[in-house]
């Protein structure tokens, strides 16, 4: 029930925001701000440049919130807004990044794989900035946004196939840093 409650009170934030209620969006903004500062930091990896986006990311949110026809797609909207704005900051940059297909030479990507453990937290958190953007990302929507995969092919602009498919390699990626990183240690 509080879930429900919770998606309620967004949809009707969204709704007075768009009749022009500033506080309704500095409610949305405090609502959101933590957790997308976290997801583009880890778009940026350790670059620069979070802040920045993120002011974008919320002007474009207030300029064109009028235009959002369904409120309860708000989470989604706003995540893809966001990851437009960092791809076309991070292009501009010319950043090279490892292809998911580089990262992705793997076998089967329909295996069982076990879950991480909570202890495991600082060093996923640390982990994730070694992985390829794209893994980064379907990691962070799914585990820490809790995003359905629908809404995370609707973010990235992929089929919810490859969206599993990229989840899969992710979290074996991110094993293997971990692997790795428990190695050196």
């Amino acid at each position: 029930m509080a879930d429900l409650e919770k998606r309620l009170y967004e949809q009707v934030l969204v709704l007075r925001c768009q009749t022009g209620d500033e506080t309704a969006f500095a409610q949305l903004v405090e609502r959101y701000g933590p957790r997308l500062r976290y997801y583009l930091q880890k778009m940026f990896g350790r670059r620069d440049g979070v802040e920045d986006v993120l002011q974008e990311v919320w002007f474009t949110v207030f300029r064109k919130i009028q235009d959002l026809t369904d409120p309860g797609a708000f989470t989604t909207w706003l995540y893809r807004i966001a990851q437009r704005q960092a791809h076309g900051v991070l292009r501009k940059r010319r950043l090279s990044f490892r292809s998911v297909e580089e990262a992705e030479q793997v076998t089967d990507p329909s295996a069982e794989e076990p879950d991480f453990s909570p202890e495991d937290g600082q060093r996923i958190h640390e982990a994730l900035d070694e992985l390829t953007l794209e893994h980064r990302e379907v990691l962070v929507l799914r585990f820490l946004e809790d995003m359905a995969y629908e809404d995370i092919a609707a973010v990235t602009g992929c089929q919810i196939g490859t969206v599993k498919s990229r989840l899969c390699y992710a979290k074996r990626a991110l094993r293997r840093v971990l692997e790795r990183t428990m190695i050196h240690e």
